[in-house]
C-alpha cells in the first residue's frame, strides 16, 4: 500500500488542543482533539499544564509515525499568543506557563511606561494598547524585576509556538508573527526590536528571529521531515486568505472576539485608534496587519440568554432565526433618532442592547433582530477603523457570525459599496500553519479552492 504524503499540524488553543494531518490537497486525513486540566502558578493563578502539553506532542507523534497509510513530510505548530516559556541552558522550563490574563502589577507597569516615554507614545511605537500581561514582553520585564534569580538563568524566552517547535528540533528561534503581535517587543516605526529590549538586557534572552516559511531538521535520528518554526494563531488564520485573494480585502474573524484584520492597510495607528483598542498583528511575511476588536461574540451570548429568559424560550432557538427585512425596517424607523458613537473601551465589551427594555418588543424574534442591529452597527464602526487607507473591495466574515443570516444581511446593508461574503473553511488556523511551509513539503501547486464563499447583497443573498 502506497503511503499518502501528509503534514502534521499541532493547533493549540486555550481550550482545545488539536492534531491534524493534511494531505497535499489540504484535505483533513486525521483530526484529534484533547483537553488538559489547568494547573496553577506560584501565586495560585490558573495556567496551562506545560508538561501535559509537552508529553502530548511526543505521544501524538509516536502514534502517527506508527501509521502505515501516511508518510509524515513536515510538522508545524499554531498556538494562542502572548505566552512565554522560559528555558534554561538545558532546554528545561524554569517557570509555569503564565496565563496572559494574569493581573499585572500597576506599580511595575507605571515604572516601565514612565521610563520609556509614556503609555501614549510607547503604544504608537509598538502598535498595541496597554494590555498588561497580554503584552507578553511585559511578562519578561516582570520576571526580571520580581524574580531576578530566575531571569538570570533564562537562556531563551520562547513564545509558545516556538517552544513547541523547539521540542522537536532542539533549535530555539523567534518568529515575527509572535514577536510582532501586541508584545511590546517590536517597534513598528523602526521595524526592529524596541530600544527597551536592548537596554533591559532582554534581547539576549530572545532567540534568533527566523522567517515563518523557514523549516528546521528534526532531532530524531533517521528522520527526514521538515519542522516549521510555529506561528501565532491569528496570523496563521489569515494565511489561506492571503494565498487565495490578492485584491485588497478585510477579514472579520468572529468568535468570542470579533477581529477585523486589514493586511493592506499600513497607515500608522493613531492615538484615537489605540484608545479604541486597535492594534497591529504581523503577517507571516512580516507585514503589519491593522486590526480592531469587539467583544461581540461574548455580548451576543449574554444577551441571547436575556432574551430567552424574558420570552421563556431556549437559547438554542436563536441559532437559526431567519432574516426578516420588514422587522428590520420597522425597528430602524422606530429608532431613527438614535446615533451610534464610536466604541470606547467600555463599549467594546457591551452593546446598546444591554440597556434596552425587552418589554418594548412584541416578540423574541423582534428583540433578537434588534440585538443583531445593535451588534452590526457596532461592528460597522469597528471595521471602518481599519478600512481607511486601503481601497478594500471585499469583506470576508468567518467564524460564528458568518452563519448568522441577520448579521450578514445587515453588514451588506451597512457596506453597500463593498462585496460582503460569508467564508467557510475547515480549520483555518491549522491550514494556515501548513500553507506557511508549503514549499518545504508539498510538491503540488497551492490550491485555489480552499475557501467556500456565500455572497450577501444589500437586498438578498445568493450562494456562489
Amino acid at each position: 500500500m502506497s503511503q499518502i504524503p501528509v503534514i502534521a499540524i499541532f493547533d493549540v488553543g486555550k481550550t482545545n488542543k488539536k492534531l491534524f494531518l493534511f494531505d497535499e490537497q489540504y484535505r483533513i486525513i486525521l483530526e484529534r482533539t484533547a483537553r488538559f486540566t489547568e494547573t496553577t502558578d506560584e501565586d495560585g493563578d490558573p495556567c496551562e499544564n506545560l508538561e501535559s502539553l509537552r508529553l502530548s506532542v511526543f505521544d501524538s507523534l509516536r502514534e502517527v509515525f506508527r501509521r502505515k497509510d501516511v508518510a509524515i513530510k513536515a510538522i508545524n505548530f499554531s498556538t494562542y499568543g502572548a505566552s512565554l516559556v522560559y528555558i534554561d541552558e538545558e532546554g528545561r522550563p524554569l517557570t509555569p506557563l503564565y496565563n496572559y490574563l494574569k493581573a499585572y502589577p500597576e506599580a511595575l507597569s507605571e515604572q516601565f511606561y514612565n521610563t520609556y516615554g509614556g503609555k501614549t507614545a510607547f503604544s504608537v511605537q509598538t502598535a498595541s494598547p496597554v494590555l498588561g500581561s497580554l503584552n507578553s514582553g511585559m511578562q519578561l520585564y516582570r520576571l526580571k524585576y520580581e524574580r531576578p534569580e530566575v531571569f538570570a538563568k533564562v537562556k531563551y524566552a520562547l513564545h509558545l509556538p516556538q517552544y513547541m517547535s523547539y521540542l522537536v528540533t532542539g533549535q530555539a528561534c523567534s518568529d515575527i508573527t509572535s514577536i510582532g503581535c501586541h508584545t511590546n517587543f517590536w517597534d513598528f516605526q523602526q521595524n526592529n526590536y524596541h530600544t527597551w529590549v536592548t537596554k533591559e538586557g532582554v534581547l539576549e534572552k530572545l532567540a534568533p528571529l527566523l522567517i515563518s516559511s523557514e523549516v528546521l531538521p528534526a532531532t530524531f535520528p533517521g528522520s527526514d521531515y521538515a519542522v516549521g518554526v510555529g506561528l501565532h494563531d491569528s496570523s496563521a488564520a489569515l494565511i489561506p486568505y492571503l494565498v487565495n485573494f490578492h485584491e485588497p480585502f478585510v477579514l472579520i474573524s468572529t468568535g468570542t472576539w470579533c477581529i477585523s484584520l486589514n493586511p493592506f492597510n499600513d497607515t500608522p495607528l493613531t492615538n484615537e485608534e489605540l484608545e479604541a483598542d486597535c492594534l497591529c498583528y504581523m503577517t507571516f511575511q512580516g507585514k503589519p496587519v491593522k486590526a480592531s476588536r469587539l467583544f461581540a461574540g461574548y455580548e451576543h451570548e449574554q444577551q441571547v440568554k436575556r432574551i430567552a429568559a424574558h420570552f421563556n424560550q431556549q437559547p438554542a432557538r436563536y441559532r437559526s432565526v431567519e432574516y426578516d427585512s420588514r422587522i428590520v425596517r420597522s425597528l430602524q424607523e422606530r429608532n431613527a433618532g438614535e446615533t451610534y458613537r464610536a466604541p470606547d473601551k467600555t463599549q467594546l465589551q457591551t452593546s446598546v442592547f444591554g440597556q434596552r427594555d425587552l418589554g418594548a418588543f412584541s416578540s423574541d424574534v423582534e428583540a433578537y433582530h434588534q440585538l443583531m442591529i445593535d451588534i452590526a452597527n457596532q461592528q460597522y464602526i469597528a471595521t471602518k477603523r481599519v478600512l481607511d487607507g486601503a481601497a478594500v473591495k471585499r469583506i470576508f466574515v468567518d467564524g460564528g457570525f458568518s452563519k448568522n443570516a441577520i448579521y450578514m444581511n445587515l453588514l451588506a446593508g451597512l457596506f453597500p459599496d463593498i462585496e460582503i461574503f460569508a467564508a467557510s473553511m475547515a480549520q483555518a488556523t491549522a491550514m494556515g500553519a501548513a500553507l506557511a511551509i508549503h514549499n518545504a513539503w508539498n510538491s503540488k501547486p497551492l490550491p485555489n479552492d480552499l475557501i467556500e464563499l456565500k455572497y450577501y447583497s444589500v437586498t438578498h443573498d445568493a450562494a456562489i
